[in-house]
């Protein structure tokens, strides 16, 4: 009896522990933090800082090691890393900061920015002022264009070619200037206005000169005054 009994505890113990062992390693399993809710955490935290954007944007959170193993995080923290931004190609920072687990890692992502940006629908010889034919739209990333482009019409119509601007080409500002209102050599009215007085004379241009820019005049005496270029062949002098 006694050789039984010591028999049945000694099974007893080999069937218990192999259970034992398995709930052990699958509770620790349970705490590593899912891969999937970091990418989640990246892609809602872009979206939220570009909310007011006006243009469409579009964020593609770039692929993660499944095999990376990190303790699970009550609450992620996104972040932009000093020196980052919400723009093209970028990284964000994903911290844990709390009594179970403390760890920082950075998550590769892209965020695209489409809008209609002003193209030249046909070819413009230097010189010449844009109409609206001369332009169209088309939808693009903004973060693969080139620094000065429109996507308002109302700033480029009227405007003057500063080159020679092919069909299919995206509009940039130094491609164009505002018109003259002043040319070298025209005769031109000298105002200058101030609290109780008003002067006029006449003069000449030294420059061609678009609304607001500053412009040099000859008067009568052959005196060169600077001032402002005005419509109606009008230089304003500041007293």
């Amino acid at each position: 009896m006694i050789r039984c009994l010591v028999v049945i505890l000694c099974l007893s113990v080999l069937i218990i522990f192999p259970f034992s062992v398995f709930a052990s390693q699958h509770k620790s399993v349970t705490q590593y933090q899912e891969i999937s809710l970091i990418k989640k955490a990246v892609e809602d935290f872009l979206y939220a800082n570009t909310a007011t954007l006006s243009e469409q944007v579009i964020v593609n959170v770039g692929k993660m090691d499944k095999r990376l193993i990190l303790p699970k995080c009550p609450e992620l923290e996104p972040f932009i890393p000093a020196g980052g931004r919400l723009w093209g190609k970028t990284s964000i920072g994903v911290r844990c900061d709390s009594q179970l687990a403390t760890w920082t890692i950075y998550v590769q992502a892209e965020v695209n920015i489409m809008a209609n940006v002003l193209h030249m629908a046909r070819q413009v010889s230097s010189g010449q002022t844009l109409a609206y034919e001369d332009i169209a739209p088309q939808n693009v990333n903004l973060t693969q264009m080139p620094e000065g482009i429109f996507t308002d019409a109302a700033q480029v119509i009227g405007k003057v070619a500063t080159t020679n601007l092919t069909a299919g080409q995206p509009l940039r500002a130094q491609m164009l200037r505002a018109p003259y209102v002043i040319l070298r050599g025209q005769t031109v009215n000298i105002v200058a206005q101030g609290r109780g007085f008003s002067i006029s004379t006449e003069g000449q241009a030294l420059a061609d000169a678009a609304e607001g820019q500053v412009v040099q005049v000859r008067n009568k005496s052959g005196r060169i005054i600077t001032g402002l270029a005005r419509i109606n062949s009008i230089v304003e002098i500041q007293p």
